[in-house]
């Protein structure tokens, strides 16, 4: 069962990039919010190794693939921190177009890429795991408790999110940051590996939609 759903959100991501590339072609150039494609790129190719892991079997070639999982979602991820910065700013936020904002969103994002290539990807011990029809490589050495890097990240997308939401009465990005958090956090008890998934993909659709809704907001006013 999981196989199939981690085919349909790979599938998803896809439409999810194209969705936005297209709201960069039509704004005609690139703003810092964009950085979410490379997320969503990382997601795309995330769910697909996750898709065909039980096809191909325990292989040298699969755990290289699995591998770079890791180093994705250590170099990319952060960069929704950005994406909340930038949003602020879009928002009107005065204090985020200030010089000690913008160090600040670039010096906690360099951290957590440093952090998550330090304790994941380049510690990683990766050894086969089987769960729910899904064959995957998992790293022994992941550090236990709450993962740092999804609680900043859910912190900055919650300021800019209840930003947004007071200054532009849109309610979205602050809603879907919740439901990932919480959906993230309390167990719920279906036989599936892939639930936390999915709360992703419902926290990068309200990612874009807030982007598309800026842009909206922007050409509106000239």
């Amino acid at each position: 069962m999981d196989t199939v759903l981690f085919f349909g959100f790979s599938t998803a991501y896809v439409l999810l990039l194209i969705w936005g590339i297209s709201l960069v072609v039509r704004r005609r150039r690139l703003i810092t919010s964009d950085v979410v494609l490379l997320v969503i790129g990382g997601l795309v190719y995330d769910n697909a190794v996750l898709a065909i892991g039980s096809f191909i079997g325990e292989d040298p070639g699969l755990e290289a693939a699995n591998a770079a999982r890791y180093w994705l979602h250590a170099l990319v991820t952060p960069l929704l921190v950005l994406a909340a910065w930038n949003m602020l700013i879009r928002a009107g936020a005065r204090w985020a177009k200030s010089t000690w904002a913008a160090f600040a969103a670039f010096a906690v994002t360099a951290a957590l890429i440093v952090y998550e290539i330090i304790v994941g990807a380049a510690t990683a011990q990766l050894v086969a795991n089987r769960e729910y029809g899904v064959l995957s490589y998992s790293n022994e050495n992941a550090p236990g408790g709450p993962p740092l890097m999804v609680l900043v990240i859910a912190a900055a997308l919650l300021v800019a999110g209840a930003y947004v939401w007071k200054r532009e009465r849109w309610p979205l990005l602050f809603l879907v940051t919740v439901v990932m958090v919480v959906g993230s956090a309390v167990p719920i008890p279906v036989p599936s590996g892939a639930i936390t998934n999915l709360f992703e993909l419902v926290l990068l659709v309200g990612v874009v939609a807030t982007i598309m809704f800026q842009d909206r907001e922007s050409r509106s006013r000239g």
